[in-house]
């Protein structure tokens, strides 16, 4: 074998293990975490203490002082009695969806959340993408959330 077929046939094979590796990465890259938390951060409702919609009926920032790690992502609460609320029913108060917006999965896909845009339906929080998204859940959320129900988890899949 010559050096230049040598040099064809290896190169063929990296080029092969390097498109594998890329189309194995990027089939990862597709799949959306359960729990949204942006791009450059771990943390869930962008560090907003989700009991406190609750509690107190609007978005609170969270403090580093109180926080856990759920489902893999970071929850920041303004006091250590929302968080001890949250150890004991995490699924009563984390967000539908993962805290992705509600309206982007009743309409079959992710998209990020602004957590100054919520609503509490039937003991459930859901957030959305802006103002213009919440004003077009708050029309027709019983059936949005209906088929928001309905793609949630294949959405993230």
């Amino acid at each position: 074998m010559t050096r230049a077929n040598h040099s064809f046939l290896t190169g063929g094979i990296w080029a092969r293990l390097i498109m594998a590796l890329t189309l194995i990465f990027s089939m990862q890259a597709m799949a959306e975490d359960e729990i949204y938390t942006g791009l450059f951060s771990d943390k869930a409702v962008s560090g907003y203490d989700p009991v406190a919609y609750f509690t107190e009926g609007k978005p609170v920032k969270g403090s580093d002082k109180f926080s856990t790690r759920y489902k893999g992502a970071a929850w920041y609460f303004s006091s250590e009695e929302n968080k001890n609320l949250f150890l004991e029913s995490p699924e009563k108060y984390a967000p539908q969806y993962g805290g992705y917006c509600a309206w982007a999965v009743a309409h079959g896909k992710t998209a990020s959340a602004d957590p100054r845009q919520w609503n509490i339906e039937d003991g459930k929080l859901y957030l959305n993408y802006n103002g213009s998204v919440q004003k077009k859940w708050l029309k027709d959320k019983k059936k949005l959330i209906n088929e928001a129900d309905d793609n949630w988890p294949k959405v993230i899949n």
